[in-house]
Parts: structure tokens; sequence; C-alpha cells
């Protein structure tokens, strides 16, 4: 296959078993890594049974249609005959016209070798003929619900692309050269790279993406300037230092998602979102969540609206004065900025919300697209039971499920890169923010998967009911704009399209171009894919679409005119400019703050992560115990909100890694509620802080001891600010001898 291979000498021999060798020692350590992996959890064994439910499923229905089965054989037996005599044509030296070629945008196989040589061209044509058989079998199978034939094009997909002769050593041309070049040392980096990736997976393989060593958060990503002014068990608040003497009088609160953490909207300063609404005016805060742990397992839903987004909005209050906040909400986090909506319509608080926005949000969740292949109820008890045993999701697996969407771009193409070619990864910083995962609580998972993905019951009247309080989504009265991509396949536009159609206040939709990451997250200056509008919202999404003009550029100007010419953020009614710090709330840390830098594996207690000086912008202990006074002085008079602040005191204590901690609650907890979500009860077991107050008022569950083998932690809090080495670090260098520079191509990759 590869032409010019010389008869190897003496010496080259004795080098090649030298390799040979080292390749063996590491694939024997690897199969002892599988071994000790080898049990799947309950997630990972409803989907295996699923699986097998889809195949079988399919084999039933090709079985009751014996044409199909003939027509499909016969073609192809006539494929591989036309395949053998184009291949004997090519062997004696003609030139041939490819049976069948891959399609647009698959970069598998890229390299010339799979044109020009005889034998890579009859053995990608044999992939490409076998790959489009399975796909027009697949459409063609009748006796299959919609589900079924989705679930079933979604296996098949991932098993036809696993077996693609780029995947393997022997019948992929750019990995022979290179073995024959390099004696196989690329072999022996691939492997231990692989193994080093096993080693920080959770659920299947976690390729690394990105040379993790070339970001940190806060010196080259995150490095809007602003500071921590409010904090709690579950989120820090950042207030933004304003560019512009002068800003609207009405705040503007972001939410972003918690599934990866906030800094996407905040990437680099040339496409940085909260960088551009700080330059138009808006005094900009946002939600920095926690990456949750064991300790978090109880957090429910209706405690990330709670701790979260109403805590949030009192905390603004404090800082700047105003009763009233613009949100501008993405993903989830807009999913739960609308059920807050709704709560706070409902409680007769509305108008503290001024207008809102929803980023590629899912209100409706009628198709969930691909991600519905794992949210059957089979799947979902799966998954329940393994949230229930651990008491947290581990961000690793869902990065794992996120990347089974678009395999070949997000999984293979780095497996070849990472293990075949033993090449490090480029830098790039969207997939540094990719690989840098959070952690889901199972009190809020379970729940949000059930309630919403599987039940759809956000979009029915009085579905949802939060610390005691029926919602209702037609409720709502706060003007809203409603943004969505029309490439995306997670919050996929034709269903966030109906979202719009629910609240009675006035709605603005407009759906930009791209994909979930790309098509929101996209600077007015590089004048890219483009966005439509328009201002009537019909029954169906395919009309609205057939009716809407095409505008050039980004979304994020039409937003601004939006919010300014109605007035929700008035051009009339400025104020000077409000910096971090003046108002009620002392600066708590600069920006980007402590709780966007907590890794997996720090949280899981994995790593023991080293502790860095403090700095001297850290307020004394005197000052944060007057702010969180400040904040807590209105709530006497509520339960949930007193809890609240318990958590929030206790939040400011460096947290234990969990392998430090006595044997917790493990195993205790509930199984998901059915309806009701109400705000969990205090945490017994906090991270080294002191024992609650048991005193409280008879609506709350007092706190249970503590188990005697620990000790209060003497750390004070918040005098040490947690390092902000890069992440990853921990990371054992597999800088061997590397014959080839780290890979600069970058995927494309629209997660």
């Amino acid at each position: 296959m590869q032409p010019g291979w010389d008869t190897a000498s003496q010496a080259d021999l004795i080098a090649w078993n030298v390799q040979l060798k080292e390749i063996g020692e590491q694939y024997q350590g690897l199969m002892q890594d599988f071994l000790t992996r080898m049990e799947p959890n309950q997630g990972d064994s409803s989907v295996l049974k699923d699986m097998r439910e889809s195949f079988k499923a399919g084999a039933y229905s090709l079985m009751q249609n014996p044409v199909l089965l003939w027509q499909t054989q016969a073609r192809l037996a006539q494929d591989q005959w036309l395949l053998w005599q184009q291949s004997m044509r090519a062997m004696a030296g003609e030139e041939v016209e490819p049976l069948i070629t891959p399609a647009k945008g698959d970069r598998r196989f890229n390299d010339e070798a799979w044109v020009k040589d005889p034998q890579y061209l009859a053995i990608m044509q044999q992939y490409l003929l076998f790959s489009r058989t399975v796909e027009e079998l697949i459409k063609k199978l009748d006796g299959l619900d919609d589900k079924q034939k989705r679930d079933l094009e979604f296996y098949a997909r991932q098993l036809v692309n696993a077996v693609a002769p780029t995947n393997f050593v022997t019948t992929n041309p750019e990995v022979m050269r290179l073995t024959m070049e390099t004696r196989g040392q690329n072999l022996i980096d691939g492997l231990t790279r692989l193994r080093e990736d096993l080693a920080n997976s959770a659920a299947g393989i976690n390729v690394s993406m990105t040379d993790r060593e070339a970001f940190k958060i806060g010196d080259n990503i995150a490095v809007t300037p602003g500071a921590v002014v409010y904090e709690n068990e579950l989120i820090q608040l950042i207030q933004y230092t304003p560019t512009t003497e002068k800003t609207f009088k009405t705040p503007l609160l972001i939410v972003p998602p918690w599934i990866n953490k906030y800094y996407i909207l905040d990437l680099r300063q040339d496409n940085s979102l909260v960088k551009w609404m700080v330059e138009q005016g808006h005094t900009v805060f946002l939600i920095s969540w926690r990456n949750p742990g064991p300790e978090q397992r109880d957090l429910t839903w209706a405690d990330y609206m709670q701790m979260g987004l109403i805590e949030s909005i009192e905390a603004i209050e404090k800082a700047t004065g105003e009763k009233s906040v613009n949100l501008l909400s993405y993903c989830i986090g807009g999913t739960l900025a609308a059920s807050a909506l709704a709560y706070l319509t409902s409680t007769r608080r509305g108008r503290k919300v001024k207008s809102v926005t929803y980023m590629a949000t899912l209100q409706d969740f009628r198709d969930p697209g691909e991600l519905g292949v794992f949210l059957n109820e089979r799947a979902l008890s799966g998954i329940e039971k393994t949230l229930e045993e651990k008491g947290y999701l581990d961000g690793r697996s869902m990065a794992y499920t996120f990347n089974l969407l678009r395999e070949n771009d997000l999984f293979w193409s780095f497996y070849v890169m990472n293990y075949l070619k033993g090449k490090k990864p480029a830098a790039f910083d969207l997939l540094y923010w990719n690989t840098d995962g959070t952690n889901l609580p199972a009190g809020t998972h379970a729940w949000y998967l059930r309630h919403m993905y599987l039940e759809n019951r956000l979009v029915q009247p009085d579905g949802i009911e939060l610390d005691g309080v029926k919602i209702d989504l037609r409720k709502i009265s706060t003007p809203s704009y409603f943004v969505s991509t029309k490439e995306d396949h997670i919050a996929r536009w034709n269903s966030t399209y109906y979202g719009a159609l629910l609240p009675k206040g006035p709605t603005t939709f407009v759906l930009g171009g791209s994909g979930h990451i790309a098509g929101i997250v996209n600077p007015p200056h590089k004048n890219k894919y483009g966005f439509w509008t328009n201002d009537e919202l019909p029954e169906s999404h395919e009309t609205w679409l057939e009716n809407a003009d095409f505008n050039e550029g980004s979304w994020w100007p039409h937003w601004q005119q939006w919010v300014t010419s109605n007035g929700y953020a008035d051009p009339e009614k400025m104020v000077p400019a409000r910096q971090p710090g003046e108002g009620e709330l002392a600066i708590i840390e600069p920006a980007p703050g402590r709780y966007v830098q907590q890794t997996i594996p720090e949280v899981l207690g994995e790593v023991v992560k080293e502790e860095a000086p403090a700095k001297a912008q850290q307020p004394t202990e005197e000052k944060k115990a007057a702010s969180s006074q400040s904040m807590s002085s209105e709530r006497s008079s509520s339960p949930h909100k007193q809890e609240a602040q318990e958590k929030k005191n206790l939040a400011s204590e460096k947290p234990t890694p969990v392998a430090d901690k006595p044997d917790m609650k493990k195993a205790t907890a509930k199984k998901p509620s059915t309806e009701k979500q109400g705000a969990k009860k205090p945490i017994t077991e906090k991270q080294g802080a002191e024992k609650p107050s048991t005193e409280k008022q008879g609506t709350e569950k007092p706190s249970t001891e503590k188990q005697g083998t620990e000790k209060p932690s003497t750390e004070k809090q918040g005098t040490e600010k947690p390092s902000t080495e890069k992440q990853g670090t921990e990371k054992p260098s597999t800088e061997k001898q590397s014959p080839e520079k780290p890979s600069t191509e970058k995927p494309d990759i629209e997660k």
C-alpha cells in the first residue's frame, strides 16, 4: 500500500524491536486500565439495553419486508461487483472515476492517498458503499414509529462511524506513513495519551481536545474586568466594571447555563458578549454557578431559582438601588429564567423583571432532537439510579454524551489525532471551555430530565409546582425576546419557537444562523451568519420562516435596538456609571471569582488544589460579614430565605475535597420527586463550616449532628483565594520526543 518502502536493515529491526516491546507494554497497561472500568453503571446499562432493543426492532421490521431485504442484498452485490472492476482497472494504472465520494464536509478522507493509491481508494469506497446501504435501509423500514426510527438511525450511525477505516492503524494512510517514519513512536505516544484520558474520564473516554496548559481562567479567558459582590452556596454574582461614563438605569442580569461554565459568553475580548454589553452602556451582572459535588446532592430546581436568580435580583437592588432588572438568559439558564418569571408573576412580583431574553432556550420540549435517544423511560430510570447512588451526574459523562451527537468532529477526529498519530492537541479556547465541565446535582438534574424532557410539563398550565406555587408560562406579561439558531442540535429551533407563543406579553422571535454556540456568540464585527426576523408569530415555525426577512450580520445590534427603543433600557434615563463595591455590597474578590475555577477532579477530591496567596483586593472578614448582613436584613419573614442566607454564609468557606471527608450520607437521597419542587432543607455536612444553628422557624427541619470525627475547619472564610493554576495541570506530561508538532487542525464544533 505504501510505495517506496525499502527492506529494513539490521539496525532498523533492532530499533523496531525496542519500539514494539514498549508498544506491547503500553497496550498491556491499557488493557488493565480497561478491566477496572468494565462494569457499566445503571445509566450506561440502560442505554446499552435500549440500543439492543432498537436493533431488535429494526431486524424484526426487516424480516417483515423480504422484498426490501432482497433489494438491499442485490444492490450491495452489484456495488461490490462494480467496485472490483474499478479496482482492477485502477491497479492496471488506468484513471477511474470513484463510484462514491465522501459527503461534503467529511474531512476523514482528505489525505491524497485515499484517491491516488488504488488500494486505499478501494477501502474508502467499500466503507462508503456500506455506510450508504445502512442509511438507506433504515429509512425504508416500515413498522417503526418516529422515535424508534430516530433511535435506530442514531445507534447505527455510531457503529458505522466507529468502524471507519480512518480509525485503524493499518487502514489509515496518514497513520501508516507516520508509523514508519517514527518507528512507531506515534503509537507509543498515543497509547500514553489514551491511558491518561481514560484515567480522567467518568464514562466512555473523554478525549483531550486542546492544550489545557495554554489557557488560564482570568488570565487569557474570562478576563472582562469586574468583581464578585455577592455569593452563596450555589452562586457568585459578578458585577462588571463599566467602560462608559453613563449607563442605563436598569441593570442587566445574565443567567448562563450551569452545564459547562459561564465564560463561553466571555471567552475572548474580540467575541465576548459580556464585554460588548458593557460597552453598550449596560450595568452588567452575571451569575457564576458553583461546580457541585456530593454535598450539593439535594439542591433542587427551586433552589436554583431562589438562590440563583431571585437572590441575584435582590443583591442587584442592594448594589444599585434598582428594583427591577433586564434578564438575558442562555440555554438551561433560560429555562430556569422562564420558570422563575412565572413564579414571580404568580407571587405578584413580576415587575422585578422589566424584560427577558431567551437565547437558544427550550421551554417547549416537544422535539429534543437526538438527545431524546437518551431520554426515554428506560434510560432515564437508569440515570436516576446513578444519581441516587452518587448524588450527582459527573460532568465528564455529560460531555461524552454531547460529543456523540457530533461523533466524527468531537470524538473520532481527536481519537485519530491523539491516539493514532500521537500528536498533542492544538491550543483552542473554545475546546478548552468545552472540556471544562461541571457536575449536576441529583436533586435538580433528575427532576429536570423527567419533568421537562420526558413529560414536557413546563408548557402545561400548573404543570410545575415550585416552592408550593403552581406556575403557568401563559400568565407572563413581561416583554420577551427569543433568539434561536437554525442549525442548533441541542435546543432545536422547531421547539424553541413554540416557547415564544406562550407568554401573553409582547414577544419578539429572531432566528440566527449557525449553531448553538456560534449562532449566539456572534460578534457584529465579524459580520457572519446573519439572522431572520418576522414581526408576526404564526402557529407554525415553518410559516414563520417562509415569511421572515433575512438580515446580514449579527443579531446583537438588533437586540440592543429592541431593548432601547422599547424603553427597557431607556436612553433618556441614563445614570452615572456604577462601579463594583459602590453600593451596599462590598467586593468579595476580583472577577472571575473562585466558583468558575473549580474543576471536576478538584470538586470530587481526585486531586488537591494548591492554595494561592490571598489577593490584596479581597475584603476583610468584617466587610464580607457586613455585605452578608445587608442582604439578610429583609429576610426574617421568609423561612426559605433564612435557609438561603445560611447557605450563603457557609459557602464562603473553602470546600473540602470529598476524599478528606468521613462517610457522608451516601445512597440516602430520595428518588426524584414527581411534580413539586421545594427549596432544599439546610445541608447538614458543610465543607468545614461551623454547625448551623438549629434555632430556626418552625417550618424548617433542624440540622442533624455532624459526625464526631470531623473537626470544624480552622480556615478563615474567604481569606484564601484558591489557586488559579491551569486546570488539568495534574495531568502527567506526554511529551515523549514526539516527532510531530501539536496539531493545528480545529474541528467544526457546534455544541
